[in-house]
């Protein structure tokens, strides 16, 4: 009796074992009855047929990175270069990644490899370095593409590494730093240009500045010219006026004769001091003819003013 019991309860231990089913969060599993494909269990707890539904296939849905292998990839112009990237994928439909390929994961692999070496088949050496981004995106594009069959999506493909020959690298730097030393060579010519530009600004400006000085100081001297003969005339005027006027006053033209005759007997006195020779008029009658024409042409002034 204790044998039919323990029988019975392992035989009940078993159907539950084998019909109640709990599936983790991101993760799905396909079930097949009787061999062929009946559902597709969701995260939670699932009930199955005892000995009639089985779980076949069970897939995680989290994104996935596939390290790809590193293979010599051969360029547009003729040069090796070792390849080496990383895949992220992710199950979106676990019916056909179960159905859909038998290795879903060998095949995306596979894939990726063959596509990378036509990617970079059509690319020179000097590209591949700069199109990463062209490269993973192609890639990308060719993968997922063909991956839609087997219920996966390729998110992402990431070149990690890009590896030309010894030869290939030594002569890359070569011409680096020929570059560099390039780039070099220029600014300093672009340095010295810059001087010697700056030399002759600042000597124009400089000269421009002096000659502007010059000229104000010439224009200032000028009108200091000016003004001081205007000064003078004014003054001589003005000396003009106050004599005429003093001529008009009672006995003002026989002041004028009295100084008419000094100024004769004073030049007379200062040739007799600078020359040797000395010369007198033939008598002494000529001096007062001389100051008697010096008064009629002050009288013809005075009349004709």
């Amino acid at each position: 009796m204790e044998l039919v019991a323990f029988l019975l309860l392992g035989i009940a231990v078993l159907f539950v074992v084998r019909s109640v089913k709990v599936v983790p969060q991101q993760h799905a599993w396909v079930v097949e009855r009787l061999g062929k494909f009946n559902a597709t269990l969701a995260p939670g707890l699932n009930f199955l047929v005892p000995f009639v539904d089985q779980v076949a296939y069970r897939h995680s849905l989290k994104e996935i990175p596939l390290d790809v292998p590193s293979q010599v990839c051969i360029t547009k112009d003729n040069t090796q270069l070792q390849v080496d990237g990383i895949l992220y994928f992710q199950v979106t439909d676990p019916m056909r990644a179960s159905y859909g390929s038998s290795n879903y994961v060998m095949a995306i692999t596979q894939l990726a490899q063959t596509t990378l070496r036509s990617v970079i088949g059509r690319m020179e050496l000097d590209r591949t370095f700069e199109e990463r981004e062209m490269i993973n995106a192609q890639v990308v594009s060719a993968l997922d593409e063909a991956a839609s069959n087997w219920g996966v999506k390729v998110l992402r493909y990431e070149i990690k590494d890009l590896t030309p020959p010894a030869e290939i690298l030594h002569a890359m730097q070569a011409q680096i730093t020929a570059e560099r030393g390039k780039r070099a060579l220029i600014a300093a010519s672009e340095g010295r240009r810059q001087e010697q530009i700056n030399i002759a600004t600042g000597e124009r400006e400089a000269y421009i500045a002096r000659s502007e000085g010059q000229k104000q100081a010439e224009i200032n001297q000028a009108q200091g010219q000016a003004a001081a003969i205007l000064a003078v005339a004014e003054a001589s005027a003005a000396a003009i006026r106050q004599i005429a006027a003093a001529i008009q006053q009672p006995g003002g033209e026989q002041a004028v004769q009295l100084k008419v005759a000094e100024k004769a007997v004073e030049a007379y006195a200062q040739l007799a001091q600078k020359n040797n020779t000395m010369i007198v008029p033939g008598h002494m009658g000529e001096v007062s003819a001389l100051v008697g024409t010096a008064m009629t042409l002050l009288k013809a002034g005075k009349a004709g003013g």
